[in-house]
């Protein structure tokens, strides 16, 4: 078992202590550091007699944990690595929340958010569903087809409004307000379940107390999946509720009113806020080491351990 999964397994039982571990370890300054100082936080983690102080344990953990894959043990691309995820989805949140005067523009913006999401789906998978780390033509034709279908869909109010002119006020607050928070949040889920379909199709694995690889499970493949899928949901579902809900307070106020100019910078700035707040909150909402009861494994498996439950790599 790989030493992230082994912190987790220690160090995440818990919602709070999983929230306390990720707010670590979005830290963005460790997006600064080099393969070889990645490289070096590992090594010492294997030896922690060559860290002299609990400072410099957790900054090691931290540096792994944000930068290392733990199934292939390989350095993440700095975009797909947790930290960067704040500063390179907050503006194309923002941007896909815009209230667009044309279809173009929000086809744009959809298009940008969706494929950031589908590579960072990808890039923090569950990666012992194949046997190499090659991206196969079936893998990739489930990116582009996820993020053709997401971008299309994202756009349909935008192109409801613009291709019929509803112009009216009641109608307009539906398609801009109403309708994107739940079609946001099932479109990033469905960026989930069709972006790591392998998992579930191929399995993925599964070990025992000892951190001993008892088999591959289909089963433990689509509930890892559907837990990162629920959590994506909740984290854009509630980006792009609360700005919402806040902007239609504003503007009920004599200040609002008064000063139509604020609204958008205040729509902008608690979206990047909500955003910000929901990120550490959904990685957390499932530990990154879940465990499956052994009675809801295949049969094969079950016979194959005499443990109660498995333990398997969510991923993000």
């Amino acid at each position: 078992m790989d030493v992230n999964l082994q912190f987790w397994r220690s160090e995440g039982q818990s919602f709070l202590g999983r929230l306390y571990h990720w707010v670590n370890i979005l830290d963005p300054s460790g997006l600064l550091s080099s393969d070889d100082e990645i490289e070096k936080a590992r090594s010492q983690l294997g030896n922690t007699a060559d860290l002299h102080s609990k400072n410099k344990v957790m900054d090691a953990w931290k540096l792994s944990l944000s930068s290392v894959h733990p199934d292939t043990g390989s350095t993440l691309p700095v975009i797909f690595r947790p930290p960067a995820f704040l500063p390179i989805a907050s503006p194309l949140v923002i941007g896909s929340f815009l209230p667009h005067n044309g279809v173009k523009p929000a086809l744009f913006w959809q298009f940008l958010l969706h494929s950031f999401s589908a590579g960072f789906n990808y890039a923090n998978r569950n990666a012992t569903s194949r046997k190499d780390n090659k991206v196969s033509l079936k893998q990739l034709v489930l990116i582009v087809g996820s993020v053709t279908y997401a971008t299309c869909v994202g756009t349909l109010p935008q192109f409801l409004m613009t291709r019929y002119g509803l112009t009216s006020p009641s109608v307009q607050r539906f398609f801009r307000s109403v309708l994107p928070v739940p079609l946001s949040a099932c479109l990033s889920a469905f960026n989930v379940l069709v972006v790591r379909a392998e998992e579930y199709e191929n399995g993925i694995q599964v070990f025992d107390s000892n951190g001993k690889v008892v088999g591959v499970s289909q089963n433990a493949g689509m509930k890892a999946v559907n837990e990162t899928a629920v959590s994506r949901a909740v984290m854009i579902g509630t980006t792009a509720a609360v700005p919402n809900l806040l902007v239609g307070f504003l503007q009920r106020t004599r200040f609002g009113q008064r000063s139509p100019l604020v609204v958008a910078p205040f729509r902008h700035i608690i979206t990047a806020l909500v955003l910000g707040l929901m990120i550490p909150v959904s990685f957390s909402l499932f530990p990154q080491l879940g465990t499956i009861q052994k009675e809801k494994l295949e049969k094969e498996l079950q016979a194959a351990t005499s443990d109660g439950q498995l333990f398997y790599h969510r991923g993000l």
